[in-house]
């Protein structure tokens, strides 16, 4: 090696071969992660997966952030009220570490429960509006998180990971299934004035594609910046979009496929057709009065015409065919739905924000029949605790709470899971988030186990090594 040897030519050393190849494998190696099928064009508006016969074509989260308490809502303790102002630590016994060193009396709801409906589930009076529709709705009692944090508990919810970096599950649900409409981004958050802790990652594309992240529209009828075309030439911005396409395309065609700049044509013009499709989406002038009303629009409370609102342009965005749609709460109501103190006053003005709204959410997606193909996922982060939190609060409780689905293929009037006699602990059907999301993913015809982005040498999935679908409350 490396010698003259008769008729052939000098050969290359090893060494030599390595260090003259170490771009093209490092080449290679960039393309594999970057593309899994080693397709660089990236085509959101395609559908990708369809493992299952799918129930639902759309999701709407309504994120109740800050933790709601369960034996407030959903979770009916009557043990509360026998044993009210006692120690729990002689009534309950070992309780678990507590986010704050501040334990008070066992602490009875201060609302009234009674069933609602042919199925007979137990609502508190914080609820009196989607206490009527609870033969749509499948309370889960037993729903668990790993983390007891804000922030933590919110990656865990949205991305099946408490630490940030993962894509979120609505990226992953237009990674899996693309767009029905290529005028509006597949995944929204209607941000109705409070990011949750965490912020905007949120709603990120972590290793996925930046096509897949979440677009953030805010509550005002303005809901993104620069979304209305400002014409001063007629036709100009047409003819802005067809220059950027004819540098990208003459950049393409100098450098080769590259599926960063096909990327950034794509976003440019969603851009542009967004700037036609946005105007048209907020503006509810072709909504009547009744509907209007229906939704709290008229209300007096400021926070329920907000959020009212977003539940119009939720199910505008459904009929639209918009993928995943998420809901943040309006600011002004205390600390989100986390009540550590002045729990009757935080948690009624967030009922009020939410319940009207909601409710009439779920008759008008009926009565246009589009329940049936939509999906709706109702909760926060965790749960609280029996016992209060100084006199008037409660702290935080991971280890149950209350979550509820309707639509989209869900069995209504049911209730999944059993918690303890205090709603405490998780004592039959334990459910955690990654169960969340396979059955999420499981209605929208997608196997959980199959839905893979390799990334770091291994396939990556929204549900981890976890996760099994919640047949119980599936129709």
């Amino acid at each position: 090696m490396g010698q003259h040897c008769g008729r052939f030519r000098h050969l290359t050393t090893r060494r030599q071969m390595l260090v003259e190849s170490a771009n093209g494998f490092g080449s290679l190696a960039l393309a594999a992660m970057v593309t899994p099928t080693g397709q660089a064009a990236i085509d959101q508006r395609a559908g990708r997966i369809r493992h299952l016969a799918p129930r639902a074509r759309s999701v709407i989260f309504l994120f109740m952030d800050g933790g709601p308490s369960q034996v407030d809502t959903f979770d009916y303790k009557p043990a509360l009220e026998r044993f009210h102002g006692q120690d729990p630590r002689k009534v309950i016994g070992q309780l678990q570490p507590t986010q704050f060193d501040d334990v008070g009396i066992i602490l009875k709801s201060p609302w009234k429960f009674q069933p609602y409906g042919q199925c007979g589930t137990w609502v508190s009076d914080l609820f009196p509006h989607i206490a009527g529709i609870v033969d749509e709705i499948a309370v889960i009692r037993s729903m668990t998180s790993n983390f007891s944090e804000h922030t933590n508990a919110n990656y865990f919810l949205h991305t099946g990971s408490g630490l940030q970096g993962r894509p979120s599950m609505g990226a992953w649900v237009q990674y899996g299934l693309g767009s029905e409409n290529e005028n509006l981004p597949s995944f929204i958050v209607l941000n109705g004035g409070l990011i949750p802790p965490g912020g905007l990652d949120n709603f990120n594309t972590g290793f996925l594609p930046a096509s897949y992240q979440g677009s953030i529209f805010q509550a005002s009828d303005t809901p993104l910046a620069n979304i209305v075309p400002q014409e001063v030439v007629p036709g100009g911005q047409l003819q802005k979009l067809d220059l950027i396409r004819s540098l990208d395309a003459l950049q393409l065609e100098q450098d080769g496929a590259d599926s960063a700049i096909e990327s950034a044509i794509a976003n440019y013009e969603l851009a542009a057709r967004m700037q036609l499709a946005v105007p048209e989406l907020m503006d509810l002038s072709d909504e009547t009065e009744i509907t209007r009303r229906a939704y709290g629009l008229e209300d007096s409370f400021a926070n329920t015409r907000t959020f009212g609102r977003s539940c119009l342009l939720a199910r505008r965005l459904v009929e639209r065919g918009v993928r995943f749609i998420e809901l943040t709460c309006p600011s002004g109501n205390g600390d989100r739905w986390d009540q550590h103190g002045g729990l009757v006053d935080g948690h009624n003005k967030n009922a009020k924000t939410v319940d009207q709204p909601i409710a009439a959410l779920v008759h008008d997606l009926k009565s246009r029949g589009l329940l049936d193909e939509t999906l709706i996922v109702w909760g926060g982060e965790f749960g609280r605790t029996p016992f209060a939190q100084g006199t008037d609060g409660r702290d935080h409780n991971p280890t149950a709470f209350s979550m509820w689905m309707c639509g989209g293929g869900i069995r209504g009037g049911t209730v999944y899971g059993v918690t303890d006699e205090w709603g405490y602990q998780v004592v039959a059907d334990r459910a955690e988030i990654h169960d969340l999301h396979a059955t999420m993913l499981y209605l929208l015809g997608i196997d959980h186990e199959r839905l893979t982005f390799r990334y770091g040498g291994r396939d990556m999935r929204l549900t981890d090594v976890h996760g099994r679908v919640l047949h119980d409350i599936i129709a």
